[in-house]
């Protein structure tokens, strides 16, 4: 890992969704994509936006950080078009791919690792494990807002080592499992997958930069607004056609009434959540701080793997071990408004 390291503020490419902190000369790529609904008649993957993004160190990779997008499976087992054979897996109902309800660790290895990685060579799993915590944790959490998610969740992590274009890397991915349950079809997806990964024996050392990249995420508030309430009148529209017996009129005007009831509790709430969750992965693989901005006065989570840190009024970021270094002396970015970010004061100091 570099003694100092300058990360920039990045916004996301295809939407402006989330703005994000890239190490300078590092590349992005991906962003926020969508199942287009006239592709297929009435598809549940084009309900909620989908994210596939990554930041990379160079071209290939060597150092990155990846988001998956979240999909939809259907368990076809318990439905009597799934006992009569009419959907198989692998066969397609309703945009859904059917395939059997799966732990986190059978899909980061079964579907995650050979979708991402075709041309990798021996790979071998060297650790893995069951995050039971967590997914109560992230269960909880989604629970308690406007719009709650679904009936159970799970959760796991997976350490990989394999050869890709000549290059050996240690690879790390997390995912959680989220299953609607009988109640929705069988309807089952994963949430808050990624991986990370560096050369073979350097992850840890790589490992804070990454987790900081991963933990500075910050959604575009409008974004988020517009599209929860998108979501709301997309998955009252598949719902129509799961369930006729529901008025459209009689739906529309449901939504109207929650988006004008809850609007921003649901924002705001959400918002939180998804802070609190990232958090909670951030705990879950390495450590962090939070820090006291001086520009804004907001708690920003930095990394603890430097003794000091510095943030400028645009939102980049100098980190470094010796006391005496001052990025305004150096001329870091050739700017002069940095200043030193304090560790924010716990309770009840």
């Amino acid at each position: 890992m570099p003694e100092t390291v300058l990360f920039r503020q990045m916004t996301e490419p295809n939407e402006t969704a989330f703005s994000i902190l890239v190490p300078h000369g590092w590349q992005v790529e991906g962003g926020i994509i969508r199942v287009d609904p006239m592709m297929q008649t009435q598809s549940a993957q084009s309900i909620a936006a989908k994210v596939d993004f990554a930041v990379k160190s160079d071209a290939v990779g060597s150092v990155m950080i990846r988001w998956l997008p979240e999909m939809l499976y259907c368990d076809m087992r318990a439905s009597p078009a799934g006992m009569m054979g009419l959907f198989p897996p692998g066969s397609n109902y309703q945009g859904m791919t059917v395939c059997p309800l799966m732990a986190p660790q059978d899909f980061l290895a079964n579907i995650v690792f050979p979708g991402v990685h075709p041309q990798a060579i021996n790979p071998q799993i060297v650790n893995q494990k069951s995050l039971p915590s967590f997914a109560q944790k992230y269960h909880q959490r989604l629970a308690s807002t406007p719009m709650p998610g679904g009936f159970g969740h799970d959760a796991a992590t997976i350490t990989y080592v394999y050869t890709e274009g000549g290059m050996k890397y240690q690879e790390q991915s997390f995912t959680v499992i989220e299953n609607l349950g009988p109640m929705a079809g069988g309807m089952w997806s994963n949430k808050e997958a990624f991986y990370f990964r560096a050369p073979e024996g350097a992850l840890d050392e790589w490992r804070p930069v990454l987790s900081h990249i991963q933990g500075s995420v910050r959604f575009n508030a409008q974004w988020l607004q517009q599209e929860i309430v998108g979501q709301m009148q997309r998955s009252g529209i598949f719902r129509q056609v799961q369930h006729a017996s529901i008025a459209r009129d009689q739906r529309m005007l449901e939504i109207q009434r929650q988006v004008q009831d809850i609007d921003r509790e649901i924002v705001e709430h959400q918002q939180r959540t998804n802070a609190e969750i990232h958090n909670d992965v951030f705990l879950t693989l390495t450590e962090q701080e939070e820090y006291l901005n001086p520009y804004t006065g907001d708690v920003d989570t930095g990394s603890n793997q430097w003794d000091y840190r510095w943030v400028t009024a645009d939102g980049d970021e100098f980190y470094v071990n010796d006391e005496w270094v001052d990025p305004n002396i150096d001329g870091a970015m050739n700017r002069t408004d940095w200043k030193r970010t304090q560790i924010r004061p716990r309770f009840p100091q």
